[in-house]
């Protein structure tokens, strides 16, 4: 899941075709973010017959896009008058460190790539791979605004890609591909969001297929407050993972199971009075029980279960707040909780950050932050290995330039 602010900053190509009325423009733009990072992983166990104990390290290393994900982009518009509008963005994105992809290697525009037609009056109708309406709902009460790096409650969505209990319910992931998207125009301070999406297969981050998917929002601003509510539903689907490890400390062979239809409902707050801004968000994700009679089988090991184990309701709850302390200078502070429903299996963190702008393009930042996995939950930073059960310290220094 990730949130960046919807500004752009870049160089913009304006030309008319043929002389005639109508105005085409194609704007470049990006963001190249990297931070040094500093883990302290506690102790704890690892899922998988006999529960091996997993001891503590720490560790020091180099990654991308911890206050906004590292990006280029193209997205361009074209005035066909009468109020009417085509309109596209196509968006990848990658790791600075390095220079992979980000997330997904065969993917050239992971982050958005989508074309529509827009109007004024009657808002905007778009095909491709979109940032969904629960997304949309979320973003403005996350003061780390769902990077999809350092971000809590990005941390606590994800965390359903390897927690034992959750495996196999669906997780609200931020983007859809083979989606189609209305968006309202605003009117009166509300603004409706609504999207229907088609099967999608994927090989990574994990190899999956999601099922049928229908998100709707609504939100609202206006005298500095912001309200938003959206529900999901996504039909079930078929995921291969690893589900744990042998007693011996391996990895289990990758195990293919079914993903259960799953509803998300999700609410949204925030106040601005003066310099603070107060966030607060929550989530819960209601799941279709499958009957015990599906058994999910390990290769060359066995039937290791019900689906049933796999398959579990959870919430996520997020309080905040982002001070302008000056005009350079924005602090966010964040509490998460996820909770899953009818196991030992909870997380409680919190996360401190601090952001200072050289200038319109540059800034530096730090992020420090604690999780305590308690239980067989195993949450972490997106892109960091936690045991069941365990401690988690960060602490985060990093740059960011847009152009």
């Amino acid at each position: 899941m990730r949130f960046i602010s919807k500004g752009v900053l870049g160089a913009t190509l304006a030309f008319a075709a043929g002389g005639a009325a109508a105005q085409s423009s194609v704007t470049l733009y990006g963001v190249v973010d990297v931070f040094g990072q500093y883990l302290n992983s506690g102790a704890g166990t690892r899922s998988g017959p006999g529960s091996p104990y997993v001891p503590g390290y720490h560790s020091f290393s180099e990654r991308s896009g911890g206050s906004a994900g590292s990006q280029f982009g193209l997205k361009g518009v074209e005035d066909l008058g009468g109020g009417l509008k085509a309109a596209f963005t196509v968006e990848n994105g990658f790791n600075v460190n390095n220079g992979t992809f980000f997330a997904d290697s065969t993917s050239l525009f992971y982050r958005q790539a989508w074309v529509g037609l827009k109007h004024d009056d009657y808002g905007q109708l778009s095909f491709g791979r979109q940032y969904q309406p629960s997304f949309w709902a979320v973003y403005p009460t996350d003061p780390f605004r769902g990077n999809e790096v350092l971000s809590p409650i990005a941390a606590a969505d994800l965390a359903g890609l390897r927690d034992r209990a959750t495996l196999a319910t669906q997780y609200v992931s931020g983007r859809q591909s083979n989606s189609i998207m209305y968006q309202s125009p605003e009117m009166w301070g509300v603004k409706l969001y609504a999207m229907y999406a088609f099967p999608v297969t994927t090989s990574q981050p994990i190899a999956s297929t999601s099922g049928n998917m229908f998100d709707i929002a609504l939100t609202y601003q206006g005298a500095g407050l912001y309200a938003a509510l959206a529900y999901q539903f996504q039909h079930g689907g078929q995921e291969t993972v690893s589900l744990g490890q042998t007693a011996a400390g391996l990895p289990l062979p990758a195990s293919t199971f079914n993903l259960v239809s799953t509803e998300h409902y999700t609410g949204a707050l925030g106040y601005r009075f003066g310099i603070v801004n107060v966030q607060f968000n929550y989530a819960y994700n209601k799941v279709k029980t499958p009957a015990n009679s599906q058994i999910v089988t390990v290769p060359g090991v066995g039937p290791v279960g019900a689906l049933s184990s796999l398959v579990h309701p959870f919430s996520i709850m997020e309080l905040g707040t982002t001070i302008q302390a000056t005009s350079a200078d924005v602090i966010e502070v964040a509490g998460i909780y996820r909770s899953v429903r009818g196991v030992q299996d909870n997380t409680l963190g919190i996360q401190i950050g601090a952001d200072h702008s050289l200038s319109k393009r540059t800034s530096v930042y730090m992020r420090a932050g604690y999780m305590k996995n308690n239980g067989i939950a195993n949450m972490s930073w997106p892109g960091v290995a936690a045991a069941d059960g365990s401690k988690q310290i960060l602490g985060v220094a990093g740059m960011t330039h847009r152009f």
